[in-house]
């Protein structure tokens, strides 16, 4: 099957749509502390869902793991645990800068190494985007949409500083915003969270084995993403298990009414924070089957962004990589939205707010930009494969 970039667009978009409205969900939970939300939202991300999807939509998927080489599984592997932990500082992230700066800051380092490593480290960079031995067509162009989506990141973190120095003295919709303690924890978070690129090119292999099974290439990246999940969750499991230990909180998944915890603080506020004690009566009643269903909605929508990123990638050819690229832009860019919608820049100043509109155009686009140079990198490479098949054709006539 020809790939078709401009499609691969469009899952990226609704894997963007589907990861930056993930975290929505967790402002209904209600008297969970941070560790107990986030991870049963995790169960349904990093285990339930993966190993769903990947039975129902790939072929032979246990036999696909086992023809994988241990060198293969375990370095995919790797690489969602490494990813675990960015994924694990991004809810603290958002905790402490909201929705639009924290993911804007996060991502943009996440979209930077995750894009550009990968052919830097296998010697493609020059070839693939400078065009260095004339084969690759579009490659300039993917080079430009990638420095436009991260200067428009770039232009979204500067209008985030400008909000919260603008709104200094007034109540901020952040119960715990904490400026430079958030953006220590996004960094870390995005340097790891481009693990996840990473994941895909070592787990490339495993591709390959499901391909091989008779698996149809919308579906062919399901095997890889449930290895790279399987990772990411034994990270955050481990660290939600030691805050469970050290707040005596694990009993919050089952008990119907609040009780007490070793720390300070119990309960969810919904961006992944805590409320004090004070806020809930000892022996209250707990929502449980609503603070579940959230976890659950919330933990499928941000299993969906990889669903989707894997169905995109599968159209962008040769250049795969700029998916990771084409994935976060969309992803800001509906982080975004949702942080319009939930008052974030409400009290910002009109050219803070005119940045935001700004780093949304160049977001926007930058995922055409790229998705037109993958497509005519794509559209140059069939030109010459046509083009040989008809000299060989023609070269008997001529003979005779």
């Amino acid at each position: 099957m020809q790939p078709n970039p401009l499609l691969g667009v469009v899952f990226h978009w609704l894997g963007g749509l589907a990861s930056g409205s993930f975290y929505v969900p967790y402002k209904g939970v209600r008297k969970w502390s941070w560790e107990t939300f986030w991870l049963a939202g995790g169960l349904f991300s990093w285990l339930i869902c993966p190993w769903i999807g990947a039975l129902v939509l790939s072929k032979d998927l246990l036999a696909v793991l086992h023809e994988t080489s241990a060198y293969t599984f375990w370095m995919t592997y790797l690489m969602g645990a490494l990813w675990g932990l960015g994924g694990l500082t991004f809810g603290l992230t958002m905790r402490y800068l909201g929705m639009s700066l924290g993911m804007a800051i996060a991502l943009g380092y996440c979209a930077a190494f995750g894009t550009l490593v990968p052919p830097i480290v296998k010697g493609e960079f020059a070839d693939k985007l400078l065009n260095h031995s004339g084969t690759s067509a579009g490659g300039p162009i993917v080079l430009l949409g990638v420095f436009i989506c991260l200067l428009g990141i770039f232009i979204g973190g500067v209008a985030g500083v400008r909000k919260e120095k603008e709104m200094a003295g007034q109540t901020s919709t952040i119960a715990e915003f904490n400026l430079w303690k958030g953006l220590g924890i996004a960094t870390f978070s995005g340097v790891m969270s481009s693990c996840f690129s990473f994941g895909f090119q070592f787990g490339d292999p495993i591709t390959k084995i499901s391909a091989a099974h008779g698996t149809g290439p919308y579906w062919v990246g399901l095997p890889v993403i449930l290895v790279i999940l399987l990772g990411g969750f034994t990270t955050n499991f481990l660290w939600c298990v030691l805050l469970h230990l050290k707040n005596g909180s694990a009993h919050q998944y089952f008990s119907p009414s609040v009780k007490p915890v070793k720390s300070q603080t119990v309960g969810g506020d919904g961006h992944g924070g805590k409320i004090s004690e004070q806020a809930f009566e000892i022996g209250s009643p707990v929502p449980l089957p609503s603070n579940w269903f959230f976890c659950a909605l919330a933990g499928t929508f941000w299993y969906f962004q990889f669903f989707f990123y894997q169905m995109g990638e599968s159209q962008m050819g040769n250049y795969k990589f700029s998916s990771w690229t084409l994935h976060m832009a969309s992803i800001i860019i509906f982080s975004t939205l949702w942080g319009i919608f939930f008052k974030e820049w409400r009290g910002a100043q009109p050219f803070t707010k005119r940045l935001v509109v700004v780093m949304l155009a160049l977001l926007v686009g930058s995922t055409v930009i790229i998705g037109f140079g993958n497509k005519k990198s794509e559209d140059a490479e069939a030109a010459a494969k046509a083009g040989v098949t008809a000299t060989l054709q023609s070269a008997p006539a001529k003979m005779k």
